[in-house]
């Protein structure tokens, strides 16, 4: 931490939460703890995971942070795992929100979701002027997400009487990032993925074209600080040449 440069930090920093599941099955407490109940013990552990980790993100001058809980290609697993999932990140949310120490948003494809989470999400509502901004990525997928943006900007087009023609003509990167989900808001500069997988996986997809990217090796419940600050420092010290 002494050896950070604060005017280095990111300003937005997306984490890729992966391994829970992995972490479950190498930390099986007996023979019997396999399948459903098990995907949860992880998923659970993970969820722990998260407020503590935002409180680093506040001691490191981190102002946006978009954390990738449910993808788009979630909703292919087991009624049973997906239901179960579902309720441990709606507990997440709630715990989040009752902190009553960031804003928290979500963003994704809410329409997927069952209406209960759907309404949940929906009615989360900043409560704050200052701190980190958290996005809970949930039912979200990079293209699916783009996807959306080009359709909310054609219907903007045809709200505002232009028609087809003159929307393809208008239709740019700057309009496109005003549909986002993460409108208004910084690209990440810093990606951070758990569990030694190196890919993004969607992760986004459009946001990420300039950002530097971490890799870290361990699951995302034994994530520690100082995996953190290792990603960080790392992150101060490569020269970042915006595409040039």
């Amino acid at each position: 931490m002494r050896g950070l440069d604060f005017s280095q930090t990111p300003h937005h920093v997306g984490v890729i939460l992966d391994g829970n599941r992995r972490w479950a099955k190498a930390n099986q407490l007996d023979s019997s703890d396999v399948g459903v109940a098990n995907s949860s013990r992880g998923h659970k552990a993970g969820a722990e995971k998260i407020i503590e980790f935002l409180g680093w993100c506040e001691q490191s001058q981190v102002r946006v942070v978009t954390l990738w809980l449910l993808s788009t290609d979630n909703f292919k697993r087991t009624p049973e795992e997906l239901d179960a999932l579902l309720k441990i990140i709606g507990d997440t949310v709630d715990a989040l929100a009752a902190t009553g120490r960031w804003n928290i948003k979500a963003v994704g494809a809410l329409e997927l979701l069952p209406e209960w989470l759907r309404e949940k999400l929906t009615n989360l509502k900043p409560t704050r002027s200052d701190g980190v901004e958290v996005n809970v990525a949930i039912s979200y997928g990079g293209r699916r997400e783009i996807v959306d943006a080009v359709k909310s900007y054609l219907a903007d087009a045809d709200a505002h009487g232009r028609d087809l023609h003159e929307a393809s003509e208008q239709l740019n990167i700057e309009e496109v990032s005003k549909f986002l989900y993460t409108a208004g808001q910084p690209d990440p500069e810093l990606i951070i993925r758990t569990s030694g997988e190196q890919r993004l996986g969607g992760f986004l997809l459009w946001q990420s074209a300039l950002s530097e990217y971490y890799f870290c090796e361990a699951y995302w419940p034994d994530f520690r600080r100082v995996d953190f600050l290792r990603a960080l420092r790392a992150y101060s010290l490569r020269h970042r040449r915006f595409g040039s």
